[in-house]
């Protein structure tokens, strides 16, 4: 619910901030005045709209970019999935291994005696490699 409405404050708040740079002079207007477009016949009065429009910006562009380091914020730490058990097939059956320095290592029991591989055996015997030639 609060990222719905920090988003539609968000949008809201740079669609005004367009509207009121648009709505502002440029350095260039300042020379149309000594032909007759002078601000003395505007809405804002005789000082012109730069101080409301300049101060309005201001305060628009700070609300933007504090709405938008809230809602970064906001989702890098406080919308962290909840960790669920995940079903991992095979691997759930194993138990869990402790970790490194915690626990002590567990004692592995010895092999038991391999027997002896006999003297003699049937299986046959590999021949030797043949001699490779030796490149010039």
């Amino acid at each position: 619910m609060i990222d719905t409405i920090l988003t539609v404050v968000y949008i809201l708040v740079a669609v005004a901030m367009v509207v009121l740079i648009l709505l502002q002079r440029g350095a260039g207007a300042q020379a149309g005045s000594g032909f007759g477009a002078g601000a003395s016949g505007t809405v804002f009065g005789a000082r012109g709209s730069a101080n409301f429009l300049t101060k309005s910006t201001k305060w628009l562009a700070f609300l933007f970019f504090v709405v938008a380091l809230f809602m970064a914020w906001k989702a890098v730490n406080l919308n962290k999935p909840e960790v669920e058990a995940a079903d991992i097939g095979v691997m759930s059956s194993l138990p869990a291994v402790p970790e490194s320095g915690s626990a002590p290592a567990a004692t592995v029991p010895a092999p038991a005696a391999a027997p002896a591989v006999p003297a003699t055996t049937d299986a046959p015997v590999a021949a030797p490699a043949a001699p490779q030639p030796e490149k010039k």
